[in-house]
């Protein structure tokens, strides 16, 4: 684990920051200019884990145990395997599985989810999704890989839990033409793929129940990984990363349907990537999302009711992030919860969330 200090919070003007040489050196390439933000605050992170970038750490996900220990799950794309850390220090416990196509072998994978005392996890050159019970990680089933609606490039994912213990998950799946182009969008209409996994006295069974995304309008999804929903308002929010046309979070229904709303549009100057929920009982609270940057990369907050921009947050070291998550369980060192970041494809950094969402002076949830 690597300290870090913290250091107080302090404006900067983004739009400065990023439409100077950035904008200057897009410029120059003949690529679109930047557009212009609101100020930003800088925040330190707590900690970062112990870095090494043979991984190609891509995603990270929590689990707190019943019997009080803190887990944190990165996923390893390039060495083929789950880093497990101790979510409130940071310090690795255990490196879990091999290259492979059987059950606790991986081939490149890349989103996590966790929910319940289940780890579902997408592997993008095995086309599927691996399901892992914890704490042991324990392979119980793997779906999405066989059938004429076979994934073809899945990346990222998000699990609905459902009542009577079934579970609907969204997976993207960012398949290309045959000369790794995107394709046209008449074609982009299995952008998500929607599966019903139920467990029974039996055993396990998975429905792949539909594919879906728009192949005209504003919402197409060109260049899709991460996905996010929010149950209590009937909407799943799906980056598009094509990073020069689009730029922006399109939301789509429960129903498969664009639901005519873009997120982030003039907010996001490089690839929206990671994106995460902090949900209030009462139905307020902030999505968390990534605007991933070598060399400078910053998160944006929007409101979870309206949808509108609320500020965004940068770190003085943590760069280029994929994946992110966030606990609003306490934890020793964390007591109003954690926001995690991968940095620049090696390694994880903690945030305190109570500190980032002050920062912003986004409204913390009523005890």
């Amino acid at each position: 684990m690597i300290a870090r200090r913290l250091v107080a919070l302090a404006g900067i003007p983004l739009a400065l920051g990023l439409g100077g040489c950035a904008g200057l050196d897009r410029a120059m390439d003949g690529e679109p200019p930047l557009p212009t933000v609101a100020g930003a605050v800088s925040l330190s992170e707590r900690w970062q884990t112990v870095r090494d970038e043979v991984d190609n750490t891509d995603s990270v996900a929590t689990w707190h145990a019943p019997d009080g220990r803190h887990l944190l799950i990165a996923t390893a794309k390039q060495t083929d395997r789950l880093l497990v850390y101790d979510a409130a220090t940071g310090t690795l416990m255990r490196k879990f599985g091999e290259s492979g196509t059987g059950p606790a072998q991986f081939d490149r994978p890349n989103g996590v989810f966790v929910i319940d005392d289940l780890a579902f996890v997408v592997e993008r050159d095995n086309r599927r999704v691996q399901v892992l019970q914890l704490p042991d990680l324990e392979p119980l089933l793997t779906f999405g890989n066989d059938g004429d609606g076979a994934l073809r490039k899945p990346y990222g994912l998000w699990v609905h839990g459902l009542a009577g213990g079934d579970y609907r998950v969204y997976v993207t799946d960012n398949y290309e033409t045959a000369d790794e182009a995107v394709p046209p969008p008449a074609e982009l209409d299995r952008r998500v793929q929607q599966f019903l996994v139920r467990r029974t006295a039996d055993g396990w069974t998975v429905l792949r129940e539909r594919a879906f995304g728009e192949t005209a309008g504003l919402g197409v999804l060109h260049v899709v990984e991460s996905i996010w929903g929010d149950p209590r308002h009937g909407r799943l929010l799906v980056a598009d990363e094509e990073e020069y046309r689009q730029r922006n979070i399109k939301v789509y229904g429960f129903d498969g349907r664009f639901a005519g709303r873009r997120v982030g549009a003039g907010v996001f100057h490089f690839q929206p990537e990671g994106i995460a929920l902090y949900a209030c009982a009462d139905g307020s609270g902030w999505w968390f999302t990534t605007d991933q940057g070598k060399r400078e990369n910053f998160f944006h907050l929007f409101d979870r009711q309206t949808l509108e921009y609320r500020g965004s947050v940068g770190s003085p070291t943590v760069l280029n992030t994929d994946g992110i998550w966030l606990t609003q369980t306490p934890m020793p060192g964390f007591d109003h919860g954690a926001f995690y970041a991968v940095h620049d494809d090696g390694n994880v950094a903690a945030f305190d969330l109570g500190e980032l969402l002050d920062g912003v002076g986004a409204a913390r949830c009523a005890d």
